[in-house]
């Protein structure tokens, strides 16, 4: 996986990207995953679990977690180590994600490389 191929996308809307999380976790990313880079959105709809964050590359499958803080960042920095060294997004055993894995919303299919 090349460098900035990862998108982690963080909702503006919720309280987390309120509060400015966008900025934490692009320097946080810059110096510890570089092949990620933070874009944010006005609103992704997941308003029964605010806080949410979307995480995709391409030909991977892709995530969205909700309920997310602040508190969690060692947790993203470990669900992207693990993405990223992953060939399509996809884990045999989502236990090594620690407690992110509880806060999945949703794991959309990755588009195929090649059709």
């Amino acid at each position: 996986m090349t460098a900035a191929e990862v998108t982690v996308t963080l909702c503006t809307s919720c309280p987390l990207g309120r509060e400015g999380f966008a900025d934490t976790l692009r320097a946080t990313l810059a110096a510890k995953e570089p092949r990620a880079h933070v874009a944010t959105v006005e609103c992704m709809s997941g308003c029964t679990r605010p806080s949410t964050i979307a995480i995709r590359a391409p030909g991977k499958t892709a995530y969205l977690f909700g309920e997310i803080c602040a508190a969690d960042l060692p947790l993203i920095e470990n669900f992207l180590h693990h993405y990223c060294e992953s060939g399509d997004g996809n884990f045999d055993d989502a236990r090594v994600l620690g407690d992110l894995r509880l806060k999945a919303i949703a794991r959309i299919p990755g588009e195929p490389k090649t059709r």
